[in-house]
């Protein structure tokens, strides 16, 4: 830096103080440490980098090269804050592919934004003051602006190069990727990413070798003897709920003596309630929930499954069920191009789908019609698909409660205590309340006219929807009230599963873990289809005690639930973290173990390798 400052090149330390100031904010929000010394050690280089780059190959115009460089990373420190919020991760350029969903989702995007997080275009000032503090020079101060010596700028440029590569080498074989990224440091790792990412994968397993025993093994899912309640729903229809943002806290939940969610509650004391069960989406969040519910498989790395996934001829539960005579058809009323429902819905092997073009936009909430609208018209089809004479699979989409819950006013059906009203909290009990209100007029439609007791009727959530990430000291408090402990991880993916299967079910709390995963294998086996000739890396939650579920995107790799709680990996398994269920200490041995760790990632690369390998779909 001295030998900056005697060449007297005043754009270098400027840029390079104003950069270092942004990288604190974002380390400040992203890492739990906030920025420190290592900070600068890990992000100055890169600054210093593309800065000799400017000073080695621009012969004039260097201010708006500077400029250029200054927004450029500005714009990726916002994006990394932004995306960290709602995701929980470091954003890398595989994000960039779903840069179109912001636009579409934009009311969502922008509640996530702390007003302070404008701070990282200070760039504006810089562009201001830059001209006037040149033309101080009229005034009698003295500014050396020639440029800096060749010798000076390669010297500078070899040390900072190695000093990017002494923070990148050491830790690139790091499970996490936010501890990756915050050894290496933010910019660093981002380079890392688009040069070394396809090779830090694991290798492809042959199909030869992606066999259901070895799944089966890998989960600890010995299953002996003919399975219980095995085609005990043969022939029933089957009709599946994916409720939006829900989380399973809601479930009896009371809110100054006011039930959140008395639908669902009811339900889930009248049948079965799998009280540890996760969700398992990825950067394709709904859409990812579709995907896996549908064909027990795990979502891809670093993408949405609606990206390369439905681009394969893959195995699912509609085609399973129309192979048994079922009618198949899927309810959202969102605009089928959104996530690219187009190919995800033939890929999956729906016979049709109902959209935004059949629901309308009336009664708008979110992005389409409301709830109300979506189960008035979807009992409608059901009731036509019935008098067919063949069972049909319904898979029914709701949408209203979506994150940022901007309920309109006319809808909220609850008050909201003083202390939640304009917090994201407050908004979310007040939009699931109605989504609770929409659905309790479905099922009362589906009993009235005689579907409920000839149906299996399945309900879950699609992803979480208060994501820990985004919540400010005064919601984590509140949500300390509600939950009775910290609210942590374990409590932020756990949703609901309830099961109605008329002649089965019976008011039962179960307490065995399950995951969207396990949805397809459970409803084969009730309706009595074999999955003899169909991978699947969920499990029979009607006929297994125990299960390991490998997450994905929403947290770092090699992060795992299972049956005592969630566990999250440091730089590798020795350094990582157990998170109980109730927010309790475990006791020592009762976290995961580097057997299930290991396991975990295998089964994400089978799953990967099964998929890459399928032959490709023929469009229809």
């Amino acid at each position: 830096m001295n030998l900056l400052i005697k060449m007297g090149n005043r754009r270098f330390i400027l840029f390079t103080l104003i950069l270092l100031l942004k990288c604190c904010l974002a380390w400040f929000v992203v890492f739990e440490d906030g920025p420190s010394v290592a900070t600068m050690l890990t992000e100055i280089p890169f600054f210093w980098v593309v800065f000799c780059l400017i000073e080695w190959f621009a012969t004039k115009r260097k201010l708006l090269y500077y400029t250029i460089a200054n927004l450029l990373f500005t714009l990726l420190y916002f994006t990394v804050l932004m995306y960290y919020k709602y995701y929980g991760v470091i954003v890398t350029y595989h994000a960039l592919n779903q840069a179109d969903k912001v636009t579409q989702v934009g009311d969502s995007t922008y509640s996530l934004m702390d007003p302070y997080y404008l701070l990282v275009f200070v760039d504006i000032i810089v562009l201001v003051s830059i001209p006037l503090w040149m033309r101080s020079r009229a005034k009698g101060v003295q500014l050396n602006l020639r440029p800096i010596s060749r010798k000076a700028i390669s010297v500078l440029f070899v040390v900072s190069v190695v000093l990017c590569y002494l923070s990148i080498w050491p830790n690139r074989a790091s499970m996490n990727e936010n501890k990756q990224a915050e050894e290496m440091g933010i910019l660093n790792y981002e380079f890392y990413t688009i040069f070394a990412d396809d090779k830090v994968d694991a290798a492809m397993v042959d199909m030869n070798e992606i066999t259901q025993d070895r799944i089966d093994w890998l989960k600890g899912n010995a299953l002996s003897g003919e399975p219980q309640h095995y085609g005990a729903a043969k022939g029933k229809n089957l009709i599946i709920i994916q409720m939006e943002s829900l989380q399973n806290f809601l479930i009896g939940l009371q809110v100054d003596g006011q039930e959140v969610m008395p639908n669902l509650t009811r339900l889930a004391r009248e049948d079965f309630r799998y009280d540890n069960f996760y969700a398992m989406a990825g950067q394709g969040t709904t859409s990812d929930a579709e995907y896996v519910v549908n064909t027990s498989l795990y979502v891809p790395k670093h993408e949405p499954a609606t990206k390369n996934n439905v681009k394969k001829d893959l195995p699912s539960l509609p085609k399973l069920l129309k192979a048994q005579g079922y009618d198949t058809a899927t309810f959202h009323t969102n605009d089928v191009q959104f996530w690219n429902r187009t190919e995800l819905y033939p890929a999956l092997g729906f016979d049709r789908y109902y959209d935004k073009s059949f629901f309308g936009d009336t009664d708008h909430i979110a992005f389409g019609s409301s709830d109300e609208v979506l189960y008035a018209k979807t009992i409608e089809e059901l009731k036509r698909m019935d008098e067919s004479g063949k069972p049909f699979y319904a898979h029914v989409l709701s949408m209203s409660a979506h994150h940022p819950y901007n309920l309109p006013e006319g809808k909220q059906r609850m008050s909201i205590p003083e202390e939640m009203q304009g917090s994201m909290i407050g908004r979310y009990i007040a939009a699931q309340n109605y989504a609770d209100y929409a659905l309790g007029v479905f099922i009362d439609d589906l009993k009235s006219s005689g579907l409920w007791d000839d149906s299996i009727v399945i309900l879950y959530g699609d992803h979480q929807g208060l994501p820990v990430y985004s919540m400010s000291n005064d919601e984590r408090e509140l949500m300390r009230e509600m939950v009775g402990h910290e609210y942590g991880y374990a409590d932020m993916f756990n949703i609901p599963f309830i099961m109605h299967v008329p002649g089965v079910t019976y008011p039962s709390v179960i307490e065995q873990t399950g995951g969207q995963v396990d949805i397809l294998p459970t409803v084969a086996n009730l309706i009595g289809a074999s999955l003899d000739n169909q991978l699947h890396f969920g499990q029979d939650l009607l006929n297994s005690d125990s299960n390991v579920l490998p997450m994905r995107h929403f947290l770092p790799t090699g992060s795992i639930v299972m049956d005592t709680g969630v566990f999250i990996p440091g730089n590798d398994y020795e350094d990582g973290t157990n998170y109980p269920f109730d927010g309790a200490e475990l006791p020592e041995g009762y976290g995961a173990s580097r057997d299930e760790y290991e396991r975990a990632l295998e089964l994400l690369n089978l799953s990967d390798s099964y998929v890459k390998q399928l032959p490709d779909r023929i469009p229809q």
